[in-house]
This record gives C-alpha cells, sequence and structure tokens, in this order.
C-alpha cells in the first residue's frame, strides 16, 4: 500500500487541482462518472479554478478531499457536498497509476469521517455511472447499497446512474 497524505485541498492548490481535473475528464475509464466535459473545463479562466479550490477548503458546507504523494503529486480527489440530513459524494478521481493502492478508501473514510461529523447528517450518498462496475465493486465493498432510486445521466438519458448509500451507524 502506497503512502499518501489525505487533507482538505487549500486555496494554494488551485493549479494542482485543475491539472487532476482534467487528466480526469481526459481520461476515457473516468470520463463517464462526470458531468462536466474536458472541452469545457479546458476553457474556463484560473479564477474558476482558484474559486474552486478555495471553496474546497472544508469551511463551510463543502470539503474536496486530496491524496497527496510524499513529493506533493495530488493523485486522487472526491468532493462531499452538505445538504441537509445527507452528504453526496461527487467527483471522486483516482489517476491511473494510483488506483488499488488504497488511497480511495483512504479518502472515502475521509469523506465518511467529514460527514459524520456533521450531527445532522444520517447518510452518505453518492451516484454510480451504470456502466462503472469498477467503481460499484468499490463503493459495496466499502459498505455502500444501492437505494433503488436512480437518475438519468444528463448527458446521455439512455444511460442511467444508481444511488448508493451508507447510512450513519446507530448512535
Amino acid at each position: 500500500m502506497a503512502n499518501y497524505m489525505v487533507r482538505a485541498v487549500r486555496a494554494d492548490d488551485w493549479q494542482r487541482l485543475k491539472e487532476l481535473r482534467l487528466k480526469a475528464l481526459a481520461d476515457p475509464v473516468a470520463a463517464v462518472a462526470f458531468l462536466e466535459q474536458y472541452e469545457e473545463a479546458v476553457a474556463y479562466p484560473d479564477s474558476i479554478w482558484q474559486q474552486r479550490a478555495a471553496d474546497g477548503e472544508g469551511c463551510g458546507d463543502r470539503v474536496t478531499l486530496v491524496g497527496e504523494t510524499g513529493g506533493g503529486l495530488l493523485c486522487g480527489k472526491l468532493t462531499v457536498l452538505a445538504e441537509g440530513d445527507r452528504t453526496q459524494l461527487v467527483g471522486v478521481y483516482m489517476s491511473p497509476g494510483h488506483r488499488g493502492t488504497g488511497l480511495a478508501a483512504q479518502l472515502l473514510e475521509a469523506a465518511v469521517e467529514w460527514s459524520w461529523a456533521r450531527p445532522a447528517v444520517e447518510r452518505v450518498r453518492l451516484y454510480v455511472h451504470e456502466d462503472n462496475h469498477r467503481a460499484e465493486a468499490f463503493y459495496r465493498r466499502q459498505g455502500f447499497r444501492r437505494t433503488g432510486r436512480t437518475d438519468t445521466d444528463p448527458r446521455a438519458s439512455v444511460f442511467t446512474a444508481y444511488e448508493m448509500e451508507l447510512l450513519r451507524p446507530r448512535r
């Protein structure tokens, strides 16, 4: 298992966060999980990326967690959005060379911790694309289960996204 530092993104990480996001959107294996398209994101001005990093610091109702190597490379990320009695995980991505290393589990664990630190939160949810079997299997191993609710992919309504959730342990 590789050694990563998992932490909330900082405002000064914006260039590395931009690089990681663009890498995710260009990755044919991962791109299915994102609503945003590479062509759209690459055209954003730096101010958009700077704002995304600042918003992800975890001070409000969202946090962007990153996995960083000892050399300072951001190689994985996810964002957690607080929505009343639940949080939602979005923008999950691991760089290809860092898949299967335990980083995704570390990021997910930090996201769940952040969620449970909010007393009102009773469940953590996410949506997984019907063709993203690898991701669904990973989430199942982490305790997430399909809820039976689905959504259509706004880019192609012929595809379905399955809602999965993790319930707060009984207090």
